[in-house]
């Protein structure tokens, strides 16, 4: 990179990379995986730099994949203690101590939408882009976006089994 450009990509990593970093920490739950995360999706924006037009939109829809594959690690991992009949031991130990069944946590619930639905949920939600923005880093219409919004609220609703505010 020329001397211009790495002040470029150095100031847009210092303006991004908190708030990226800060995000990733809200979906994963951990500051090291969201660290991790947040870093990997610069460092794909720098070897994709020449081609990338919309640099913010480009880390966040990175981050996004990055935080799926995390959570369907996690989700194999689950499956695998699971199979292994420790799960069951481990549950009744957490109910014992809480004292009653917990409810399905949000991020849970998130993880489950169809990728579509999810992907919509967390530029909107989570990264605060607008529907515009959305539209145009997934090439799809700002219509179907609110639908898949829609959509994912109602799911959202019945897994809660409680009322969702449509207000932002």
């Amino acid at each position: 990179m020329s001397p211009s450009k790495d002040r470029a990509a150095a100031e847009l990593f210092a303006d991004l990379y908190p708030g990226l970093a800060g995000w990733c920490r809200r979906l994963v739950d951990d500051d090291g995986t969201a660290h991790e995360i947040a870093s990997e999706a610069f460092t794909r924006l720098w070897a994709h730099w020449s081609s990338v037009t919309e640099p913010r939109g480009f880390v966040y829809v990175t981050a996004a994949n990055l935080v799926r594959d995390h959570w369907r690690r996690l989700d194999r991992e689950r499956k695998a203690v699971r199979r292994a009949g420790t799960e069951a031991a481990l549950d009744g130990q957490r109910r014992a101590q809480a004292g009653a069944e917990s409810a399905v946590p949000v991020r849970m619930l998130v993880q489950s939408l169809p990728e579509r639905l999810r992907t919509a949920v967390l530029l909107y939600y989570y990264a605060d882009l607008p529907v515009r923005e959305i539209a145009l880093l997934t090439k799809r219409k700002e219509g179907t976006i609110r639908a898949d919004l829609h959509a994912a609220r109602e799911y959202l609703r019945a897994g809660l089994g409680e009322r969702v505010d449509h207000t932002r």
